[in-house]
């Protein structure tokens, strides 16, 4: 196949390029510039996408032996990622970029040029695996379960599938793909891995949403609706946190309360116990399926909420538009706006953006 190794200048998608030229295939790498003024260097495992990556990749290519190139998709990741970023935060919700940079940039922007270059398919370091059946193609997770990044692809449909290659997914272990770099001679073989959002390299995501979002002092209000504390801005809450609330009424049980709800429209944040976290149903209608056609009514799965949560068995549903998910046992601190993937064993059916939750704790209680 001829085709387009996405080079991040990281060491798997490096020894993806070089396996897929040891394969046979005729490859030619690329690197995205993401941003028109990208860092020089990177600070430890923070940020990517830098001057420091890109010169990375190139070294790495020019070690394999392919053509290399750097393509400007900075305009495009800043309209479907970072802009979309803000927006979902303007509104409450707790945003993947990740999912999104996946789903609009490296198959989705990336994949469409590279077909209209004559590209049979993309090649990427994740860490997941494709399997041929015959009902169809699969995505399936990657041997080692600790770097499995099948979660993060489930946004991708059945066409991008089908132009996809993923190297790396029988691999047993990152250590081995690390060694294979070493014997390879890849500068790259023992580089710290990303993590954090990559446009904000610095990881103050408070700090920077305040930029783009603007602060506004508002009320903290706890499940009745009493006061309990003021804010600086509902954009830097998550459901979930316990650090970082100005309470000036304390619980009556005296125990700690944490974010239950983000409420944008009011500029309020809604705090509770621990237990109030509980999430008895999730459902979204912004859904996508990984293959296979879309599932019909109802059907068993089980339900991934976070790239490195444990899978929870649950009944989903869709009905008039809407895919409703209830867990066996309830999920722990849901947000709107997070990405819920789902499973059948170790193959993935699709996934959702969740878009309401709903409490396994009455108000009451």
């Amino acid at each position: 196949m001829r085709i387009l190794a996405a080079m991040s200048g990281g060491v798997d998608s490096a020894v993806a390029a070089a396996r897929a030229v040891e394969a046979g295939h005729d490859v030619v790498g690329v690197h995205l510039a993401l941003s028109r003024a990208g860092g020089t260097l990177r600070t430890g495992s923070r940020g990517c996408c830098t001057i420091e990556d890109a010169m990375d990749a190139r070294r790495a290519a020019d070690l394999i032996g392919i053509p290399f190139y750097v393509w400007d998709f900075s305009e495009r990741f800043r309209d479907d990622v970072i802009d979309d970023f803000v927006a979902e935060y303007r509104a409450g919700r707790t945003p993947n970029p990740c999912m999104r940079c996946n789903e609009k940039i490296k198959f989705a922007a990336l994949l469409e040029r590279a077909i209209e270059l004559g590209f049979d398919a993309v090649c990427t370091g994740h860490y997941a695996t494709l399997v041929e059946t015959p009902a169809g193609l699969e995505l399936h997770r990657a041997s080692d379960n600790a770097k499995d990044q099948s979660y993060v692809l489930g946004v991708l449909n059945a066409e991008q599938l089908a132009h996809t290659y993923f190297p790396l997914g029988a691999t047993p272990s990152k250590a081995l793909v690390r060694a294979e770099a070493e014997e390879r001679g890849l500068t790259v073989a023992h580089k710290p891995d990303s993590h954090d959002i990559c446009f904000i390299p610095d990881g103050d995501t408070r700090g920077w949403l305040a930029e783009k979002v603007g602060a506004e002092r508002g009320d903290i209000v706890d499940r009745t609706g009493a006061v309990v504390g003021a804010h600086d801005g509902a954009h830097a809450f998550t459901v979930g946190q316990r650090r970082g609330l100005q309470l000036g009424v304390p619980a009556p049980d005296g125990k700690p309360r944490f974010v239950l709800e983000v409420r944008p429209v009011s500029n309020t944040v809604v705090v509770g116990p621990k237990e109030a976290l509980a999430t008895a149903e999730i459902a979204g209608a912004r859904y996508s399926w990984a293959g296979r056609p879309q599932p019909a009514g109802e059907f068993a799965c089980h339900v991934q909420i976070r790239a490195h949560a444990e899978p929870v068995p649950a009944t989903a549903t869709l009905a008039d538009d809407l895919l409703t998910v209830v867990p066996e046992e309830p999920f722990d601190g849901v947000a709107p706006g997070q990405t819920a993937v789902l499973y059948d064993g170790t193959r993935v059916i699709g996934q959702f953006t969740i878009d309401r939750t709903v409490s396994a704790v009455p108000v009451d209680a």
